[in-house]
This record gives structure tokens, C-alpha cells and sequence, in this order.
């Protein structure tokens, strides 16, 4: 059976849409509340991202901002956001569409989404039956939610740099021993 719908890319575009209107409060009430704070990763190399052939060489693949202390001009739109950061004391003007997130996770409440690729191509297939496997080819994977890790996670420096992306120890886990639930484990089964 065909996935008409593409529930995966409908679910990657919601869950793209909290990161939009967490952004947008922020700009709305000038600053953070609270212990907020952002942690940020993209793909420097998607289409649409505006950084410095600096940071380009510096972070060829992905890249990590941390947005708390030392942020400015923050602007949010239908398809991405602007913000000014400081990198190693220079100030840079960076723009990011929401396609090209691969993560986002709030610290100070434990809250966090992955994305990974999805492709626009044709509808998905469906197993014939419950059982089987589904032939082996790329197709889309929808976003996973981040659960709290065991112990909080140390503060970051006071300074909105760009971090380089956490190592983990196992394949598919945030920093911090937190473990990553796909969607797909809470769906009813047939």
C-alpha cells in the first residue's frame, strides 16, 4: 500500500513548527525565560543556509549554535530564522531554514527533537503484511523525540558559540546518556 499522505514529511513539518514557535516567543518577549536555552545543529551545507565561508571551513557538514547569553537580532520567518552570534570574538550574521535543523534540545527542561532526511519522492510502501520486513532501501524516518538524560547537563559558557557536535557513545544517543524514541515505537501495532 502507498503512503499518500506522507505522514513523515507531515510530522517532520510539525515538529519543525514547535522549533518555529519556541523561536518566535523568544522574539516576541526579548529575551529568554527562565533557565531557556537552545542548542541548535544543522547542516551548513543545506540549500538556503547563510553562514561566512569561515564558518563554512570550520564546520564543512554540521554545526551546533547555542543560543543564551550573547544573541542579537533574532528574526524569525514562515521558512527559517536569522540570529547574530559571536564566533572566537568576531561577530557573524547567520541564516537558517527549518529544513536544514537536525536537532534542537532545551537543557533547562529536558526537551529535545532530532530530525533526520526525509525524501520528497514517491509515497512510501507499505509491508504487504504486519510481519514482514520492509525491503531494504532508503526511506524516510521520522523525527525522534530526545528523552531527559539520567543527570542534568552542565551549563554552557556564558557566550553563544557554536559548538562542534557532540560525540556520543552509542549511534542515535544525544551527549549526555539520553536515549533517542522514535515515533514509530508509540504507534499501534495491527
Amino acid at each position: 500500500m502507498t503512503d499518500h499522505f506522507r505522514y513523515d514529511l507531515m510530522t517532520q513539518q510539525a515538529l519543525r513548527g514547535v522549533v518555529r514557535n519556541v523561536l518566535l516567543e523568544v522574539v516576541k518577549k526579548k529575551v529568554l525565560p527562565g533557565e531557556h536555552h537552545f542548542y541548535i545543529s544543522f547542516d551548513t551545507q543545506a540549500e538556503g543556509v547563510r553562514i561566512s565561508e569561515r564558518l563554512r571551513a570550520q564546520y564543512p557538514e554540521q554545526m551546533t549554535i547555542i543560543l543564551q547569553h550573547q544573541f542579537w537580532d533574532l528574526t524569525v520567518s514562515e521558512r527559517g530564522f536569522e540570529v547574530g552570534l559571536s564566533f572566537g570574538g568576531i561577530p557573524e550574521k547567520l541564516g537558517i531554514p527549518f529544513e536544514a535543523i537536525g536537532g534542537f534540545f532545551d537543557p533547562s527542561v529536558q526537551f529535545g527533537l532530532q530530525f533526520e532526511e526525509v525524501t520528497e519522492g514517491e509515497g512510501r510502501q507499505a509491508p504487504a503484511n504486519v510481519g514482514d520486513k520492509p525491503a531494504k532501501k532508503k526511506r524516510a524516518t521520522p523525527p525522534a523525540v530526545v528523552a531527559p538524560p539520567a543527570k542534568p547537563e552542565p551549563k554552557p559558557a556564558a557566550v553563544a558559540e557554536a559548538a562542534p557536535e557532540p560525540k556520543s557513545e552509542k549511534p542515535g544517543s544525544p551527549a549526555g546518556g539520553g536515549e533517542v524514541v522514535r515515533l514509530d515505537r508509540f504507534r499501534k501495532k495491527k
